[in-house]
């Protein structure tokens, strides 16, 4: 929902070092550095006493985070309890600190009905400026073994499916999404459902191979795609629309 990426504009704003860190670490040779891992680590130097970094801080960063009005108005469109009936749920490989700063400030947070992502928290007693983020599914647990190519922490696509069984049934599904890890997800939406690909990410380049298998394609859901959220607001009153209409029951 935000224009940038909360992981890297919360260390562009406070630590510009350590958002260099994010960019190179990855790409040093027989590093396998698991994503949720390596902001944890970040997030613990930021919290070092010599940075001067504080709570308020990270929430002010977050406050700062480009978030486009049209965006805004498409979210409350959909909850408009007058005509509509639905339900929104945010399914994100952040965490929990960030989505709800941003989503308070903006006051939108009491609009989304579930929030899926990773834990943080400031928990720690002896570092009480220290964010602590951990995987949602964790080194010790059980891997979900997932054979799309999901990261560690988080297979999105076992997360909606099993949000959607247990909170079934939904008439239709749109999924908003930009990155690779949303691709897993995508997979398992059916004929009726609807993706919202963001242009020029992770998700566009997956999808377009996957329709490159031709008729062993795994896509089941119509693909729509946007580059500015004013697409997006559109889109959402298009379906508001022939939601209110009974069009898409």
């Amino acid at each position: 929902m935000a224009d940038q990426d909360s992981d890297r504009w919360v260390m562009e704003v406070l630590a510009p070092d350590l958002r260099r860190k994010m960019r190179d670490r990855p790409r040093e040779p027989g590093t396998t550095v698991q994503w949720t891992d390596l902001v944890a680590e970040c997030l613990r130097e930021l919290s070092q006493p010599e940075r001067g970094v504080h709570r308020h801080d990270i929430e002010h960063a977050l406050r700062q985070i480009p978030f486009h009005p049209a965006m805004k108005r498409g979210i409350q469109l959909l909850k408009n309890p007058a005509s509509l009936d639905t339900t929104l749920f945010i399914l994100s490989n952040a965490n929990t600190f960030f989505i709800n700063t941003i989503l308070q400030h903006q006051g939108i947070r009491d609009l989304f009905d579930t929030l899926i992502t990773n834990p943080a928290d400031f928990s720690d007693p002896d570092h009480p400026h220290r964010l602590v983020l951990r995987r949602r599914v964790g080194p010790n647990d059980p891997p979900h073994k997932c054979t799309v190519g999901c990261d560690e922490n988080m297979c999105k696509g076992q997360e909606i499916t099993r949000y959607l069984d247990a909170n079934a049934p939904y008439d239709r599904v749109i999924y908003v999404g930009d990155g690779s890890n949303d691709f897993c997800a995508v997979l398992r939406l059916r004929s009726q459902d609807v993706v919202l690909c963001r242009r020029f990410r992770g998700l566009e380049r997956k999808i377009a191979d996957e329709h490159a298998c031709g008729a062993a394609s795994r896509l089941k859901c119509t693909v729509e795609y946007w580059s500015g959220a004013w697409e997006v607001e559109e889109k959402f009153k298009l379906y508001a629309q022939r939601m209110s209409l009974g069009e898409l029951n």
